[in-house]
């Protein structure tokens, strides 16, 4: 693979979305680093028996950041993007509650004594 083939593949990101393809290409290029680390914090939270929801979460934004991007300034979004973001706003919503109901548990238990 030549540097005019990587090259052509970077200017087509953009122009397949109406978007400066340096700058989706920088993001989606940038974050599969954190995409990565966010990959091993999960593994490290699994064998602590942790919570997975930070990571997941962190994970799955460096999935969508260069699709977010779209959403502002491009055109023709993949669906799945709006699955992701639908599901990561479910997932937040569950988590909170159930953190909010563990807590007004445990209140609750700790007033009653």
């Amino acid at each position: 693979m030549d540097f005019a083939t990587i090259h052509e593949w970077f200017i087509g990101l953009g122009a397949e979305y109406g978007v400066n393809p340096y700058i989706f290409g920088g993001i989606y290029l940038g974050a599969v680093p954190f995409f990565f680390a966010s990959v091993g914090w999960l593994v490290h939270n699994l064998k602590k028996k942790r919570s997975i929801m930070p990571p997941v979460f962190a994970a799955c934004g460096c999935a969508i950041s260069a699709y977010i991007y779209l959403m502002i300034a491009g055109e023709k979004l993949p669906f799945w993007v709006y699955v992701i973001i639908a599901a990561l706003i479910l997932a937040g919503i569950y988590s909170t509650l159930k953190k909010v109901r563990s807590k007004m548990s445990e209140v609750a238990h700790e007033t009653s004594v």
